[in-house]
């Protein structure tokens, strides 16, 4: 979803930040709602989005992320999942510089920001999910964001704006390049967007729960052409596919009776797409603040309340320490008369992170008023940690 990562898996994730950073860190409960955080900018109202400025950062809000996820495949038939992601979060507003210099120069070292990047391949043929997590500080260089041209980076880890071919307009869609390593694999690709981003909730405003400000301001672009090379054990894979980018910002979060959410991102082979988050509460229920967007092949995008989406968990998997997650789901989204059937291509993609949470590449299957489709997606799983 990125609809409200921050309280749950982002948030304890940005305690262990503060602490990499040398910074005295709350328990993840006491860490301020967007009503305690004054002098940070709140998405309350709907406001148009501008491109290509959106896709660089927002400092003004605490929190926000580019979330790639995607399935490529090689010349030889293998099969392989990724998702990349940069969280950017703000230790203090940015209007809360001192009123006069200090009498000693500042370190080079102090940041006002943290990022945090995961990045996890999913190696179907040979049954293997790897993962691995980049903390730093957003000073000397060592992380960073930067609207023009787009730059999003953790060490060598990197998101950024491909340079424009000779004679293409200026505001044309560019391709970004993403980079990233990990012990035994190593992918660079070449990410073509192939629609224009597409605004979920109210004309791109996410809300989370009945507070105003649990909300965001959240686009996808769900169809990325994807080319390039995986490294895997020291040999080159050419891999082409398709990705998917979420894009989301804000300073609120989830609502403290919410534990979690499924979020699905579906690409369909009759050229149409799928975002659906369903949130659900401590007590296991779905949540009313669940919503999503179905996209046409042609790109016309419709919003769907929980109302328009019914799931249903067809079975589950459980980690060493014995944590359940849903694995295999029937979902129907009635506005589309759509019926689909979505399996994990691997049962075991969680992310041992802090705290743990599911996150993989899946097989879709299914009818569209009548008429049979097949795809492939990505869904993340949250909260099921606190819910053993």
């Amino acid at each position: 979803m990125r609809p409200a990562r921050m309280p749950s898996a982002a948030c304890s994730a940005l305690v262990c930040a503060l602490a990499c950073a040398g910074v005295v860190a709350p328990d993840p409960a006491t860490l301020p709602r967007a009503s305690d955080a004054p002098g940070f900018a709140q998405a309350l109202t709907v406001r148009p989005f501008v491109f290509p400025q959106d896709h660089g950062p927002h400092p003004e809000f605490r929190q926000e992320w580019w979330y790639l996820t995607g399935n490529l495949d090689a010349a030889n038939g293998e099969r392989f999942g990724f998702e990349l992601t940069f969280f950017r979060f703000a230790l203090a507003p940015t209007a809360a510089a001192p009123a006069a210099a200090p009498p000693v120069a500042p370190s080079a070292w102090r940041a006002r920001e943290i990022y945090m990047a995961h990045f996890a391949i999913t190696d179907v043929a040979r049954r293997h999910f790897r993962f691995a997590q980049k903390l730093s500080r957003g000073a000397l260089g060592l992380a960073g964001a930067e609207a023009a041209p787009l730059k999003v980076w953790i060490d060598d880890w990197s998101l950024a704006e491909a340079a424009a071919a000779p004679g293409e307009p200026a505001d044309a869609p560019h391709a970004w390049r993403v980079h990233a390593a990990e012990p035994g694999y190593e992918l660079e690709l070449v990410l073509s967007p192939q629609q224009a981003p597409v605004a979920n909730g109210d004309a791109g405003l996410s809300r989370k729960s009945d507070q105003l400000a649990d909300a965001s301001y959240y686009y996808s672009i769900p169809h990325l052409t994807a080319h390039g090379r995986l490294i895997r054990d020291g040999r080159t894979l050419a891999l082409a596919g398709l990705a998917w980018l979420d894009r989301e910002w804000g300073s609120g979060g989830l609502a403290p009776q919410q534990a979690g959410w499924d979020w699905f991102a579906l690409q369909l082979s009759d050229g149409s797409s799928l975002m659906f988050y369903a949130l659900r509460g401590r007590d296991g229920r779905p949540d009313a603040h669940s919503a999503g967007t179905w996209v046409s092949g042609a790109g016309e995008a419709q919003a769907l309340r929980s109302t328009d989406v019914a799931i249903t968990v067809t079975g589950e998997w459980r980690n060493a320490a014995g944590v359940r997650y849903p694995s295999g789901w029937r979902v129907r989204v009635g506005p589309q008369a759509l019926e689909l059937s979505i399996r994990p291509v691997l049962a075991n993609q969680e992310l041992n992170t802090t705290p743990p949470y599911w996150e993989g590449a899946v097989d879709v299957s299914g009818a569209r008023a009548g008429h049979s489709l097949t795809g492939r997606g990505y869904v993340e799983l949250t909260g099921y940690h606190t819910e053993r």
